[in-house]
């Protein structure tokens, strides 16, 4: 089992890497990059235990004792419980086979795989790095040893790997690169807001249609969403008719 390195201890609350993974996860790809570097996880590690010690000050100087505190705390608790109720009236909802296989076949055209790459890369400070790095790889050192040896991105433990991505997902610049290479073709090093990249492009897949099978996640996905978007509305309908409803604005 891998094991979970306690980094830093805040009162009786131990922050370990597990939370700083979850905090960069949370950020999502693109802002994420930035704190891949071990400064950057640093920094989200200091973030971290600034909210604890928020934590402990607040129940120090008794503010969950509050007056306004209870008030919020009774908000947060109703719209919890309104949240509550919708979600046990759209979880009971399904979907039957058939309906999703007859929902695809009226509107094909609908599902669409996007334009998609695989590609891994090497990140450097600068230009110069980039250009010593690209120069070690034409002279034949593997793409992969290049990336465990230089690339300061976390990726390049794993040979600089990205996975698959679609566009969208990276800034404009790497995407304009990659999407324009050819399988195999390593970049010219060039230029983002997070240094210097090379990449080698691993796959290229064009916009195409998807098969039933390829799609069918996605339309169990939106023929649940129409039939809980029905069962809201009807929902909704009945309780008006139930409960006093006045519009004074």
């Amino acid at each position: 089992m891998e094991e979970n390195r306690v980094l830093a201890k805040v009162g009786d609350r131990e922050i370990t890497e597990k939370d700083v993974d979850f905090l960069l996860q949370s950020l999502g790809p693109q802002k994420g990059m930035q704190f891949y570097s071990p400064e950057g996880r640093k920094q989200l590690l200091d973030e971290i235990i600034n909210q604890e010690l928020f934590y402990l000050d607040a129940l120090e100087s008794e503010l969950d004792k509050e007056e306004a505190f209870i008030a919020e705390m009774e908000q947060v608790k109703v719209n919890l419980l309104k949240q509550y109720a919708m979600r046990n009236l759209l979880q009971a909802i399904s979907v039957d086979p058939a309906e999703a296989k007859e929902f695809y076949e009226n509107n094909k055209a609908s599902f669409v795989s996007q334009e998609s790459a695989r590609a891994s890369h090497i990140l450097v400070e600068t230009e110069e790095e980039a250009k010593k790095v690209a120069d070690e790889i034409a002279e034949g050192l593997d793409f992969a040893e290049a990336a465990q040896k230089y690339s300061k991105c976390p990726s390049g433990s794993g040979g600089g790997d990205l996975g698959m991505f679609t566009r969208g997902k990276m800034v404009p610049e790497f995407e304009d690169v990659a999407f324009a290479m050819e399988v195999g073709a390593v970049s010219e090093p060039f230029q983002t807001q997070f240094g210097y990249h090379i990449i080698k492009l691993g796959e290229k897949h064009e916009q195409e249609e998807k098969s039933y099978e390829e799609a069918k996640a996605d339309v169990a996905r939106i023929v649940l969403g129409k039939k809980q978007n029905e069962a809201y509305n009807e929902k909704t309908s009945q309780m008006r008719s139930k409960y006093s409803v006045e519009i004074l604005g």
